[in-house]
């Protein structure tokens, strides 16, 4: 490869990581064909794009991209495979999901919503963070709890308020 090739590249990357907030970083090596394929498969599933990524060309397109991603710069080592996703938690749960029947893959590190994850056993805590249309899910159902709690009580309570004033007017009769 060529240094135009290489800057090429370089450029390439910059553009992908400048593009999306989230991308997780993952060794898969040594996994059988039937395997890679299968996770492939999975993260395809999800919207989830992998590419094996040469490690210095990779520290390269970070160094000079405008985010601060230095931190990760220490997990690119060996064999190293870069996902980007749309939302955050998603590889997290996927690799959580595959490695029930596996080893692989090992996250070496991620960067989710401008915070850097690194580590394998950060695989848990990825996967519990929720995603935006979690959370406004979470708010809307929250929003509404109140609301229906009042309306209900405002049904029932008419009932009992008529029937209390049904049989106060019989009374007076």
């Amino acid at each position: 490869m060529n240094r135009e090739e290489k800057n090429q590249m370089i450029a390439d990357l910059k553009g992908k990581l400048e593009a999306n907030a989230h991308f997780y970083l993952t060794d898969i090596s040594a996994m059988t064909v039937e395997d890679s394929n299968k996770l492939r498969g999975s993260f395809h599933e999800h919207g989830i794009r992998v590419e094996v990524v040469k490690n210095t060309l990779l520290k390269k397109a970070m160094e000079s991209a405008e985010a601060d991603y230095s931190p990760l710069y220490d997990v690119l080592k060996g064999n190293t495979s870069i996902m980007f996703t749309e939302v955050g938690n998603v590889p997290a749960k996927v690799i959580e999901k595959f490695r029930k029947d596996n080893e692989k893959p090992i996250l070496k590190g991620a960067y989710v919503e401008e915070s850097v994850y690194i580590g394998d056993d950060q695989v848990k805590v990825l996967s519990s963070i929720k995603s935006k249309d979690e959370l406004i899910g979470d708010i809307v159902a929250l929003l509404q709890s109140p609301a229906k709690n009042v309306i209900s009580g405002l049904k029932g309570g008419g009932s009992k308020l008529s029937g209390i004033l049904k049989t106060l007017s019989e009374k007076a009769n």
